[in-house]
């Protein structure tokens, strides 16, 4: 299979572009050309002249008083688009609130960005002080649970895809695929959810259970995740308390959004 950029139909200054645009995070008071070019990877000679044509389009906008960029009008136009396209998240708005809410954790909604995983949307409890992470905020695909339940739900292809985009020389984090998708598939059909713990030495810096979606707008699944604090009594309740009501949600959003079953329409 080519990896993209081998490909000739690949419009390789198109892809720079949109790479630096996804290197804004939520929280970021603007970036610099040098910032901008650590976080994308590429020569900041290259990055100066994308945000010059991205801020003469509207996708940036440079302020006078620090020379920084920031998201421009263009880009938040068509965020807002893009969000609207996604019928799925008017129904689990309310689903992943309320589960929020009712087990005390974050819950983050994560789809595939090259190879890694990035969150599209948090939902926090107000009354309980939980784990933080911001839209934007990129996840590897080394170990957390919402990469070990993509992993599981992915197709064949959709695997080579990920594969496909790891940078020449550099190995894929998946360790023993198939063995990591074996184990994670025989999780989610028995319980509806994989289950990560975190801590010290762990592959995750907190516990957290997850359970992939299959949107009819979308070529991939995504990962819905609930996140706690990286404690025994919090492994405990994350696998006997929250991870039940977190599949429950995501079977939830299935039934009303007529999809089938994840699991079921990857395994058979």
């Amino acid at each position: 299979m080519l990896r993209p950029d081998d490909d000739p139909r690949f419009a390789t200054t198109l892809a720079r572009g949109l790479s630096v645009l996804r290197a804004f995070r939520i929280g970021d008071d603007g970036l610099s050309n040098a910032e901008i070019a650590q976080r994308a990877g590429l020569p900041k000679s290259t990055v100066s002249r994308l945000t010059w044509t991205l801020g003469q389009l509207g996708y940036l906008v440079q302020s006078e008083r620090d020379d920084r960029f920031r998201p421009g009008p263009t880009l938040v136009a068509v965020g807002q688009v893009a969000a609207a396209s996604l019928s799925f998240l008017t129904p689990a708005v309310d689903l992943m609130t309320r589960l929020a809410e009712d087990t005390g954790t974050l819950v983050v909604l994560a789809v595939r960005d090259g190879p890694r995983l990035v969150l599209i949307r948090t939902w926090r409890p107000s009354r309980v002080a939980s784990i933080w992470l911001e839209v934007g905020q990129p996840v590897s695909l080394r170990g957390f649970s919402s990469a070990r339940a993509w992993i599981a739900a992915a197709t064949e292809d959709e695997l080579a895809r990920v594969l496909a985009d790891f940078p020449v020389g550099e190995a894929a984090p998946l360790g023993d695929l198939a063995a990591t998708r074996g184990r994670a598939q025989a999780e989610l059909l028995a319980r509806g959810f994989v289950y990560t713990e975190g801590g010290p030495g762990g592959p995750a810096p907190y516990n957290a259970v997850s359970a992939p979606f299959r949107a009819a707008e979308l070529a991939e699944p995504v990962v819905f995740t609930c996140g706690a604090l990286p404690d025994a009594a919090e492994a405990a309740r994350m696998q006997a308390e929250v991870g039940p009501k977190l599949a429950e949600a995501v079977q939830t959003l299935e039934r009303l959004t007529g999809q089938p079953p994840t699991m079921t329409r990857t395994t058979t």
